[in-house]
């Protein structure tokens, strides 16, 4: 009987961000076979970083099946460029410049890589297994990591424009010679809505107001410390998710005017506010979004987990990329 092409049914998903790394066996099922995590920041250099993430893959694989059943690597990281393979300028990451992290990883595991955004990969992520299963055009808007992404999709097909930076609208100017952002710009929405946008709402309100607050009283002031006090009705802290949201609401607003999507599909961290922060932002939204699709546009929040959705996604593009290996 003649041999055939065994099909390898296994890719690699990894997501960089800021503090940590999380890197995933995901079968062709969308299955997570197995996963572990690393502190990104433990590794200034980037060499050295991609040297210990090498190896920790390597011995993930070798206890979960083996080298010969993975096909290829996807990888998520912020201001990732699809189309060049490197994370190009990212202000929430160490590593300064243009670093051509698939090309350095490929060269390392031998197997193919490919590198996109974490917007990117949210969005394809929420395609293949999440809320944007079955739709063509959508946007995915991430808010976490310290700053927002988005992807926009149309036809089916992700939109990334000529270099490859389509959907930067965190990095719309939402108010001049506003907060400094870590782009080197002013006023970007990004600055007044991500996590860290929170914490500089609430540290205005403290300074401006003289009103006994909970706030005050908080050793660390993030997304679920500053909901707890809303739940215990303190104005302060409903104000400061109102200020937020309704800066969300006009941004996401300018975006639906212009791109008109069946929906936004909201993920990230800051979505744990709830309807703290989503009550206002939908007011918002509602206010300034063009007149003709008032009412069209479904905002929803992502059904998939935090902790798997970006490595799901890594592993989606895996699936795309042209398949590479030394060792055939």
């Amino acid at each position: 009987m003649e041999e055939v092409d065994e099909i390898k049914t296994r890719v690699i998903g990894i997501d960089v961000r800021e503090t940590r790394t999380t890197y995933a066996i995901v079968d062709i099922k969308g299955e997570i076979i197995a996963q572990d995590h690393f502190h990104t920041s433990d590794y200034p250099d980037v060499s050295s970083y991609v040297t210990a993430l090498t190896e920790k893959i390597v011995i993930l694989v070798e206890e979960n099946g083996g080298y010969e059943t993975i096909r290829s690597v996807g990888i998520s990281a912020p201001s990732a460029n699809f189309l060049t393979g490197c994370i190009e300028n990212a202000a929430n990451l160490q590593w300064k410049g243009v670093v051509p992290l698939a090309a350095m990883l490929q060269d390392r595991l031998g197997l193919a890589v490919a590198l996109a955004n974490d917007a990117h990969i949210t969005a394809l992520g929420e395609k293949a297994f999440g809320s944007a299963h079955g739709m063509k055009d959508f946007v995915v808007v991430s808010i976490s990591h310290g700053g927002l992404g988005s992807c926009i999709f149309t036809d089916g097909k992700p939109h990334l424009g000529v270099n490859g930076f389509a959907g930067e609208v965190g990095h719309t100017c939402v108010r001049p010679d506003g907060r400094e952002c870590g782009c080197g710009r002013r006023g970007c929405l990004e600055t007044y809505v991500s996590d860290k946008g929170l914490v500089k709402t609430v540290e205005e309100l403290l300074a401006e107001s003289n009103e006994p607050s909970l706030l005050g009283e908080l050793d660390d002031i993030n997304i679920r410390t500053v909901a707890d006090c809303c739940d215990k009705g303190d104005r302060l802290a409903i104000e400061a998710y109102k200020r937020v949201g309704e800066m969300l609401g006009l941004g996401l607003a300018n975006y639906a005017s212009v791109i008109n999507p069946e929906a936004i599909i909201l993920t990230g961290d800051m979505t744990q506010a709830g309807k703290w922060l989503l009550k206002p932002m939908r007011a918002s939204f509602d206010e300034h979004v063009f007149h003709n699709i008032r009412g069209k546009v479904r905002i929803l929040v992502s059904i998939l987990k935090e902790g798997e959705r970006d490595v799901l996604g890594a592993s989606a593009l895996a699936w795309d990329v042209k398949e590479y290996s030394l060792f055939k």
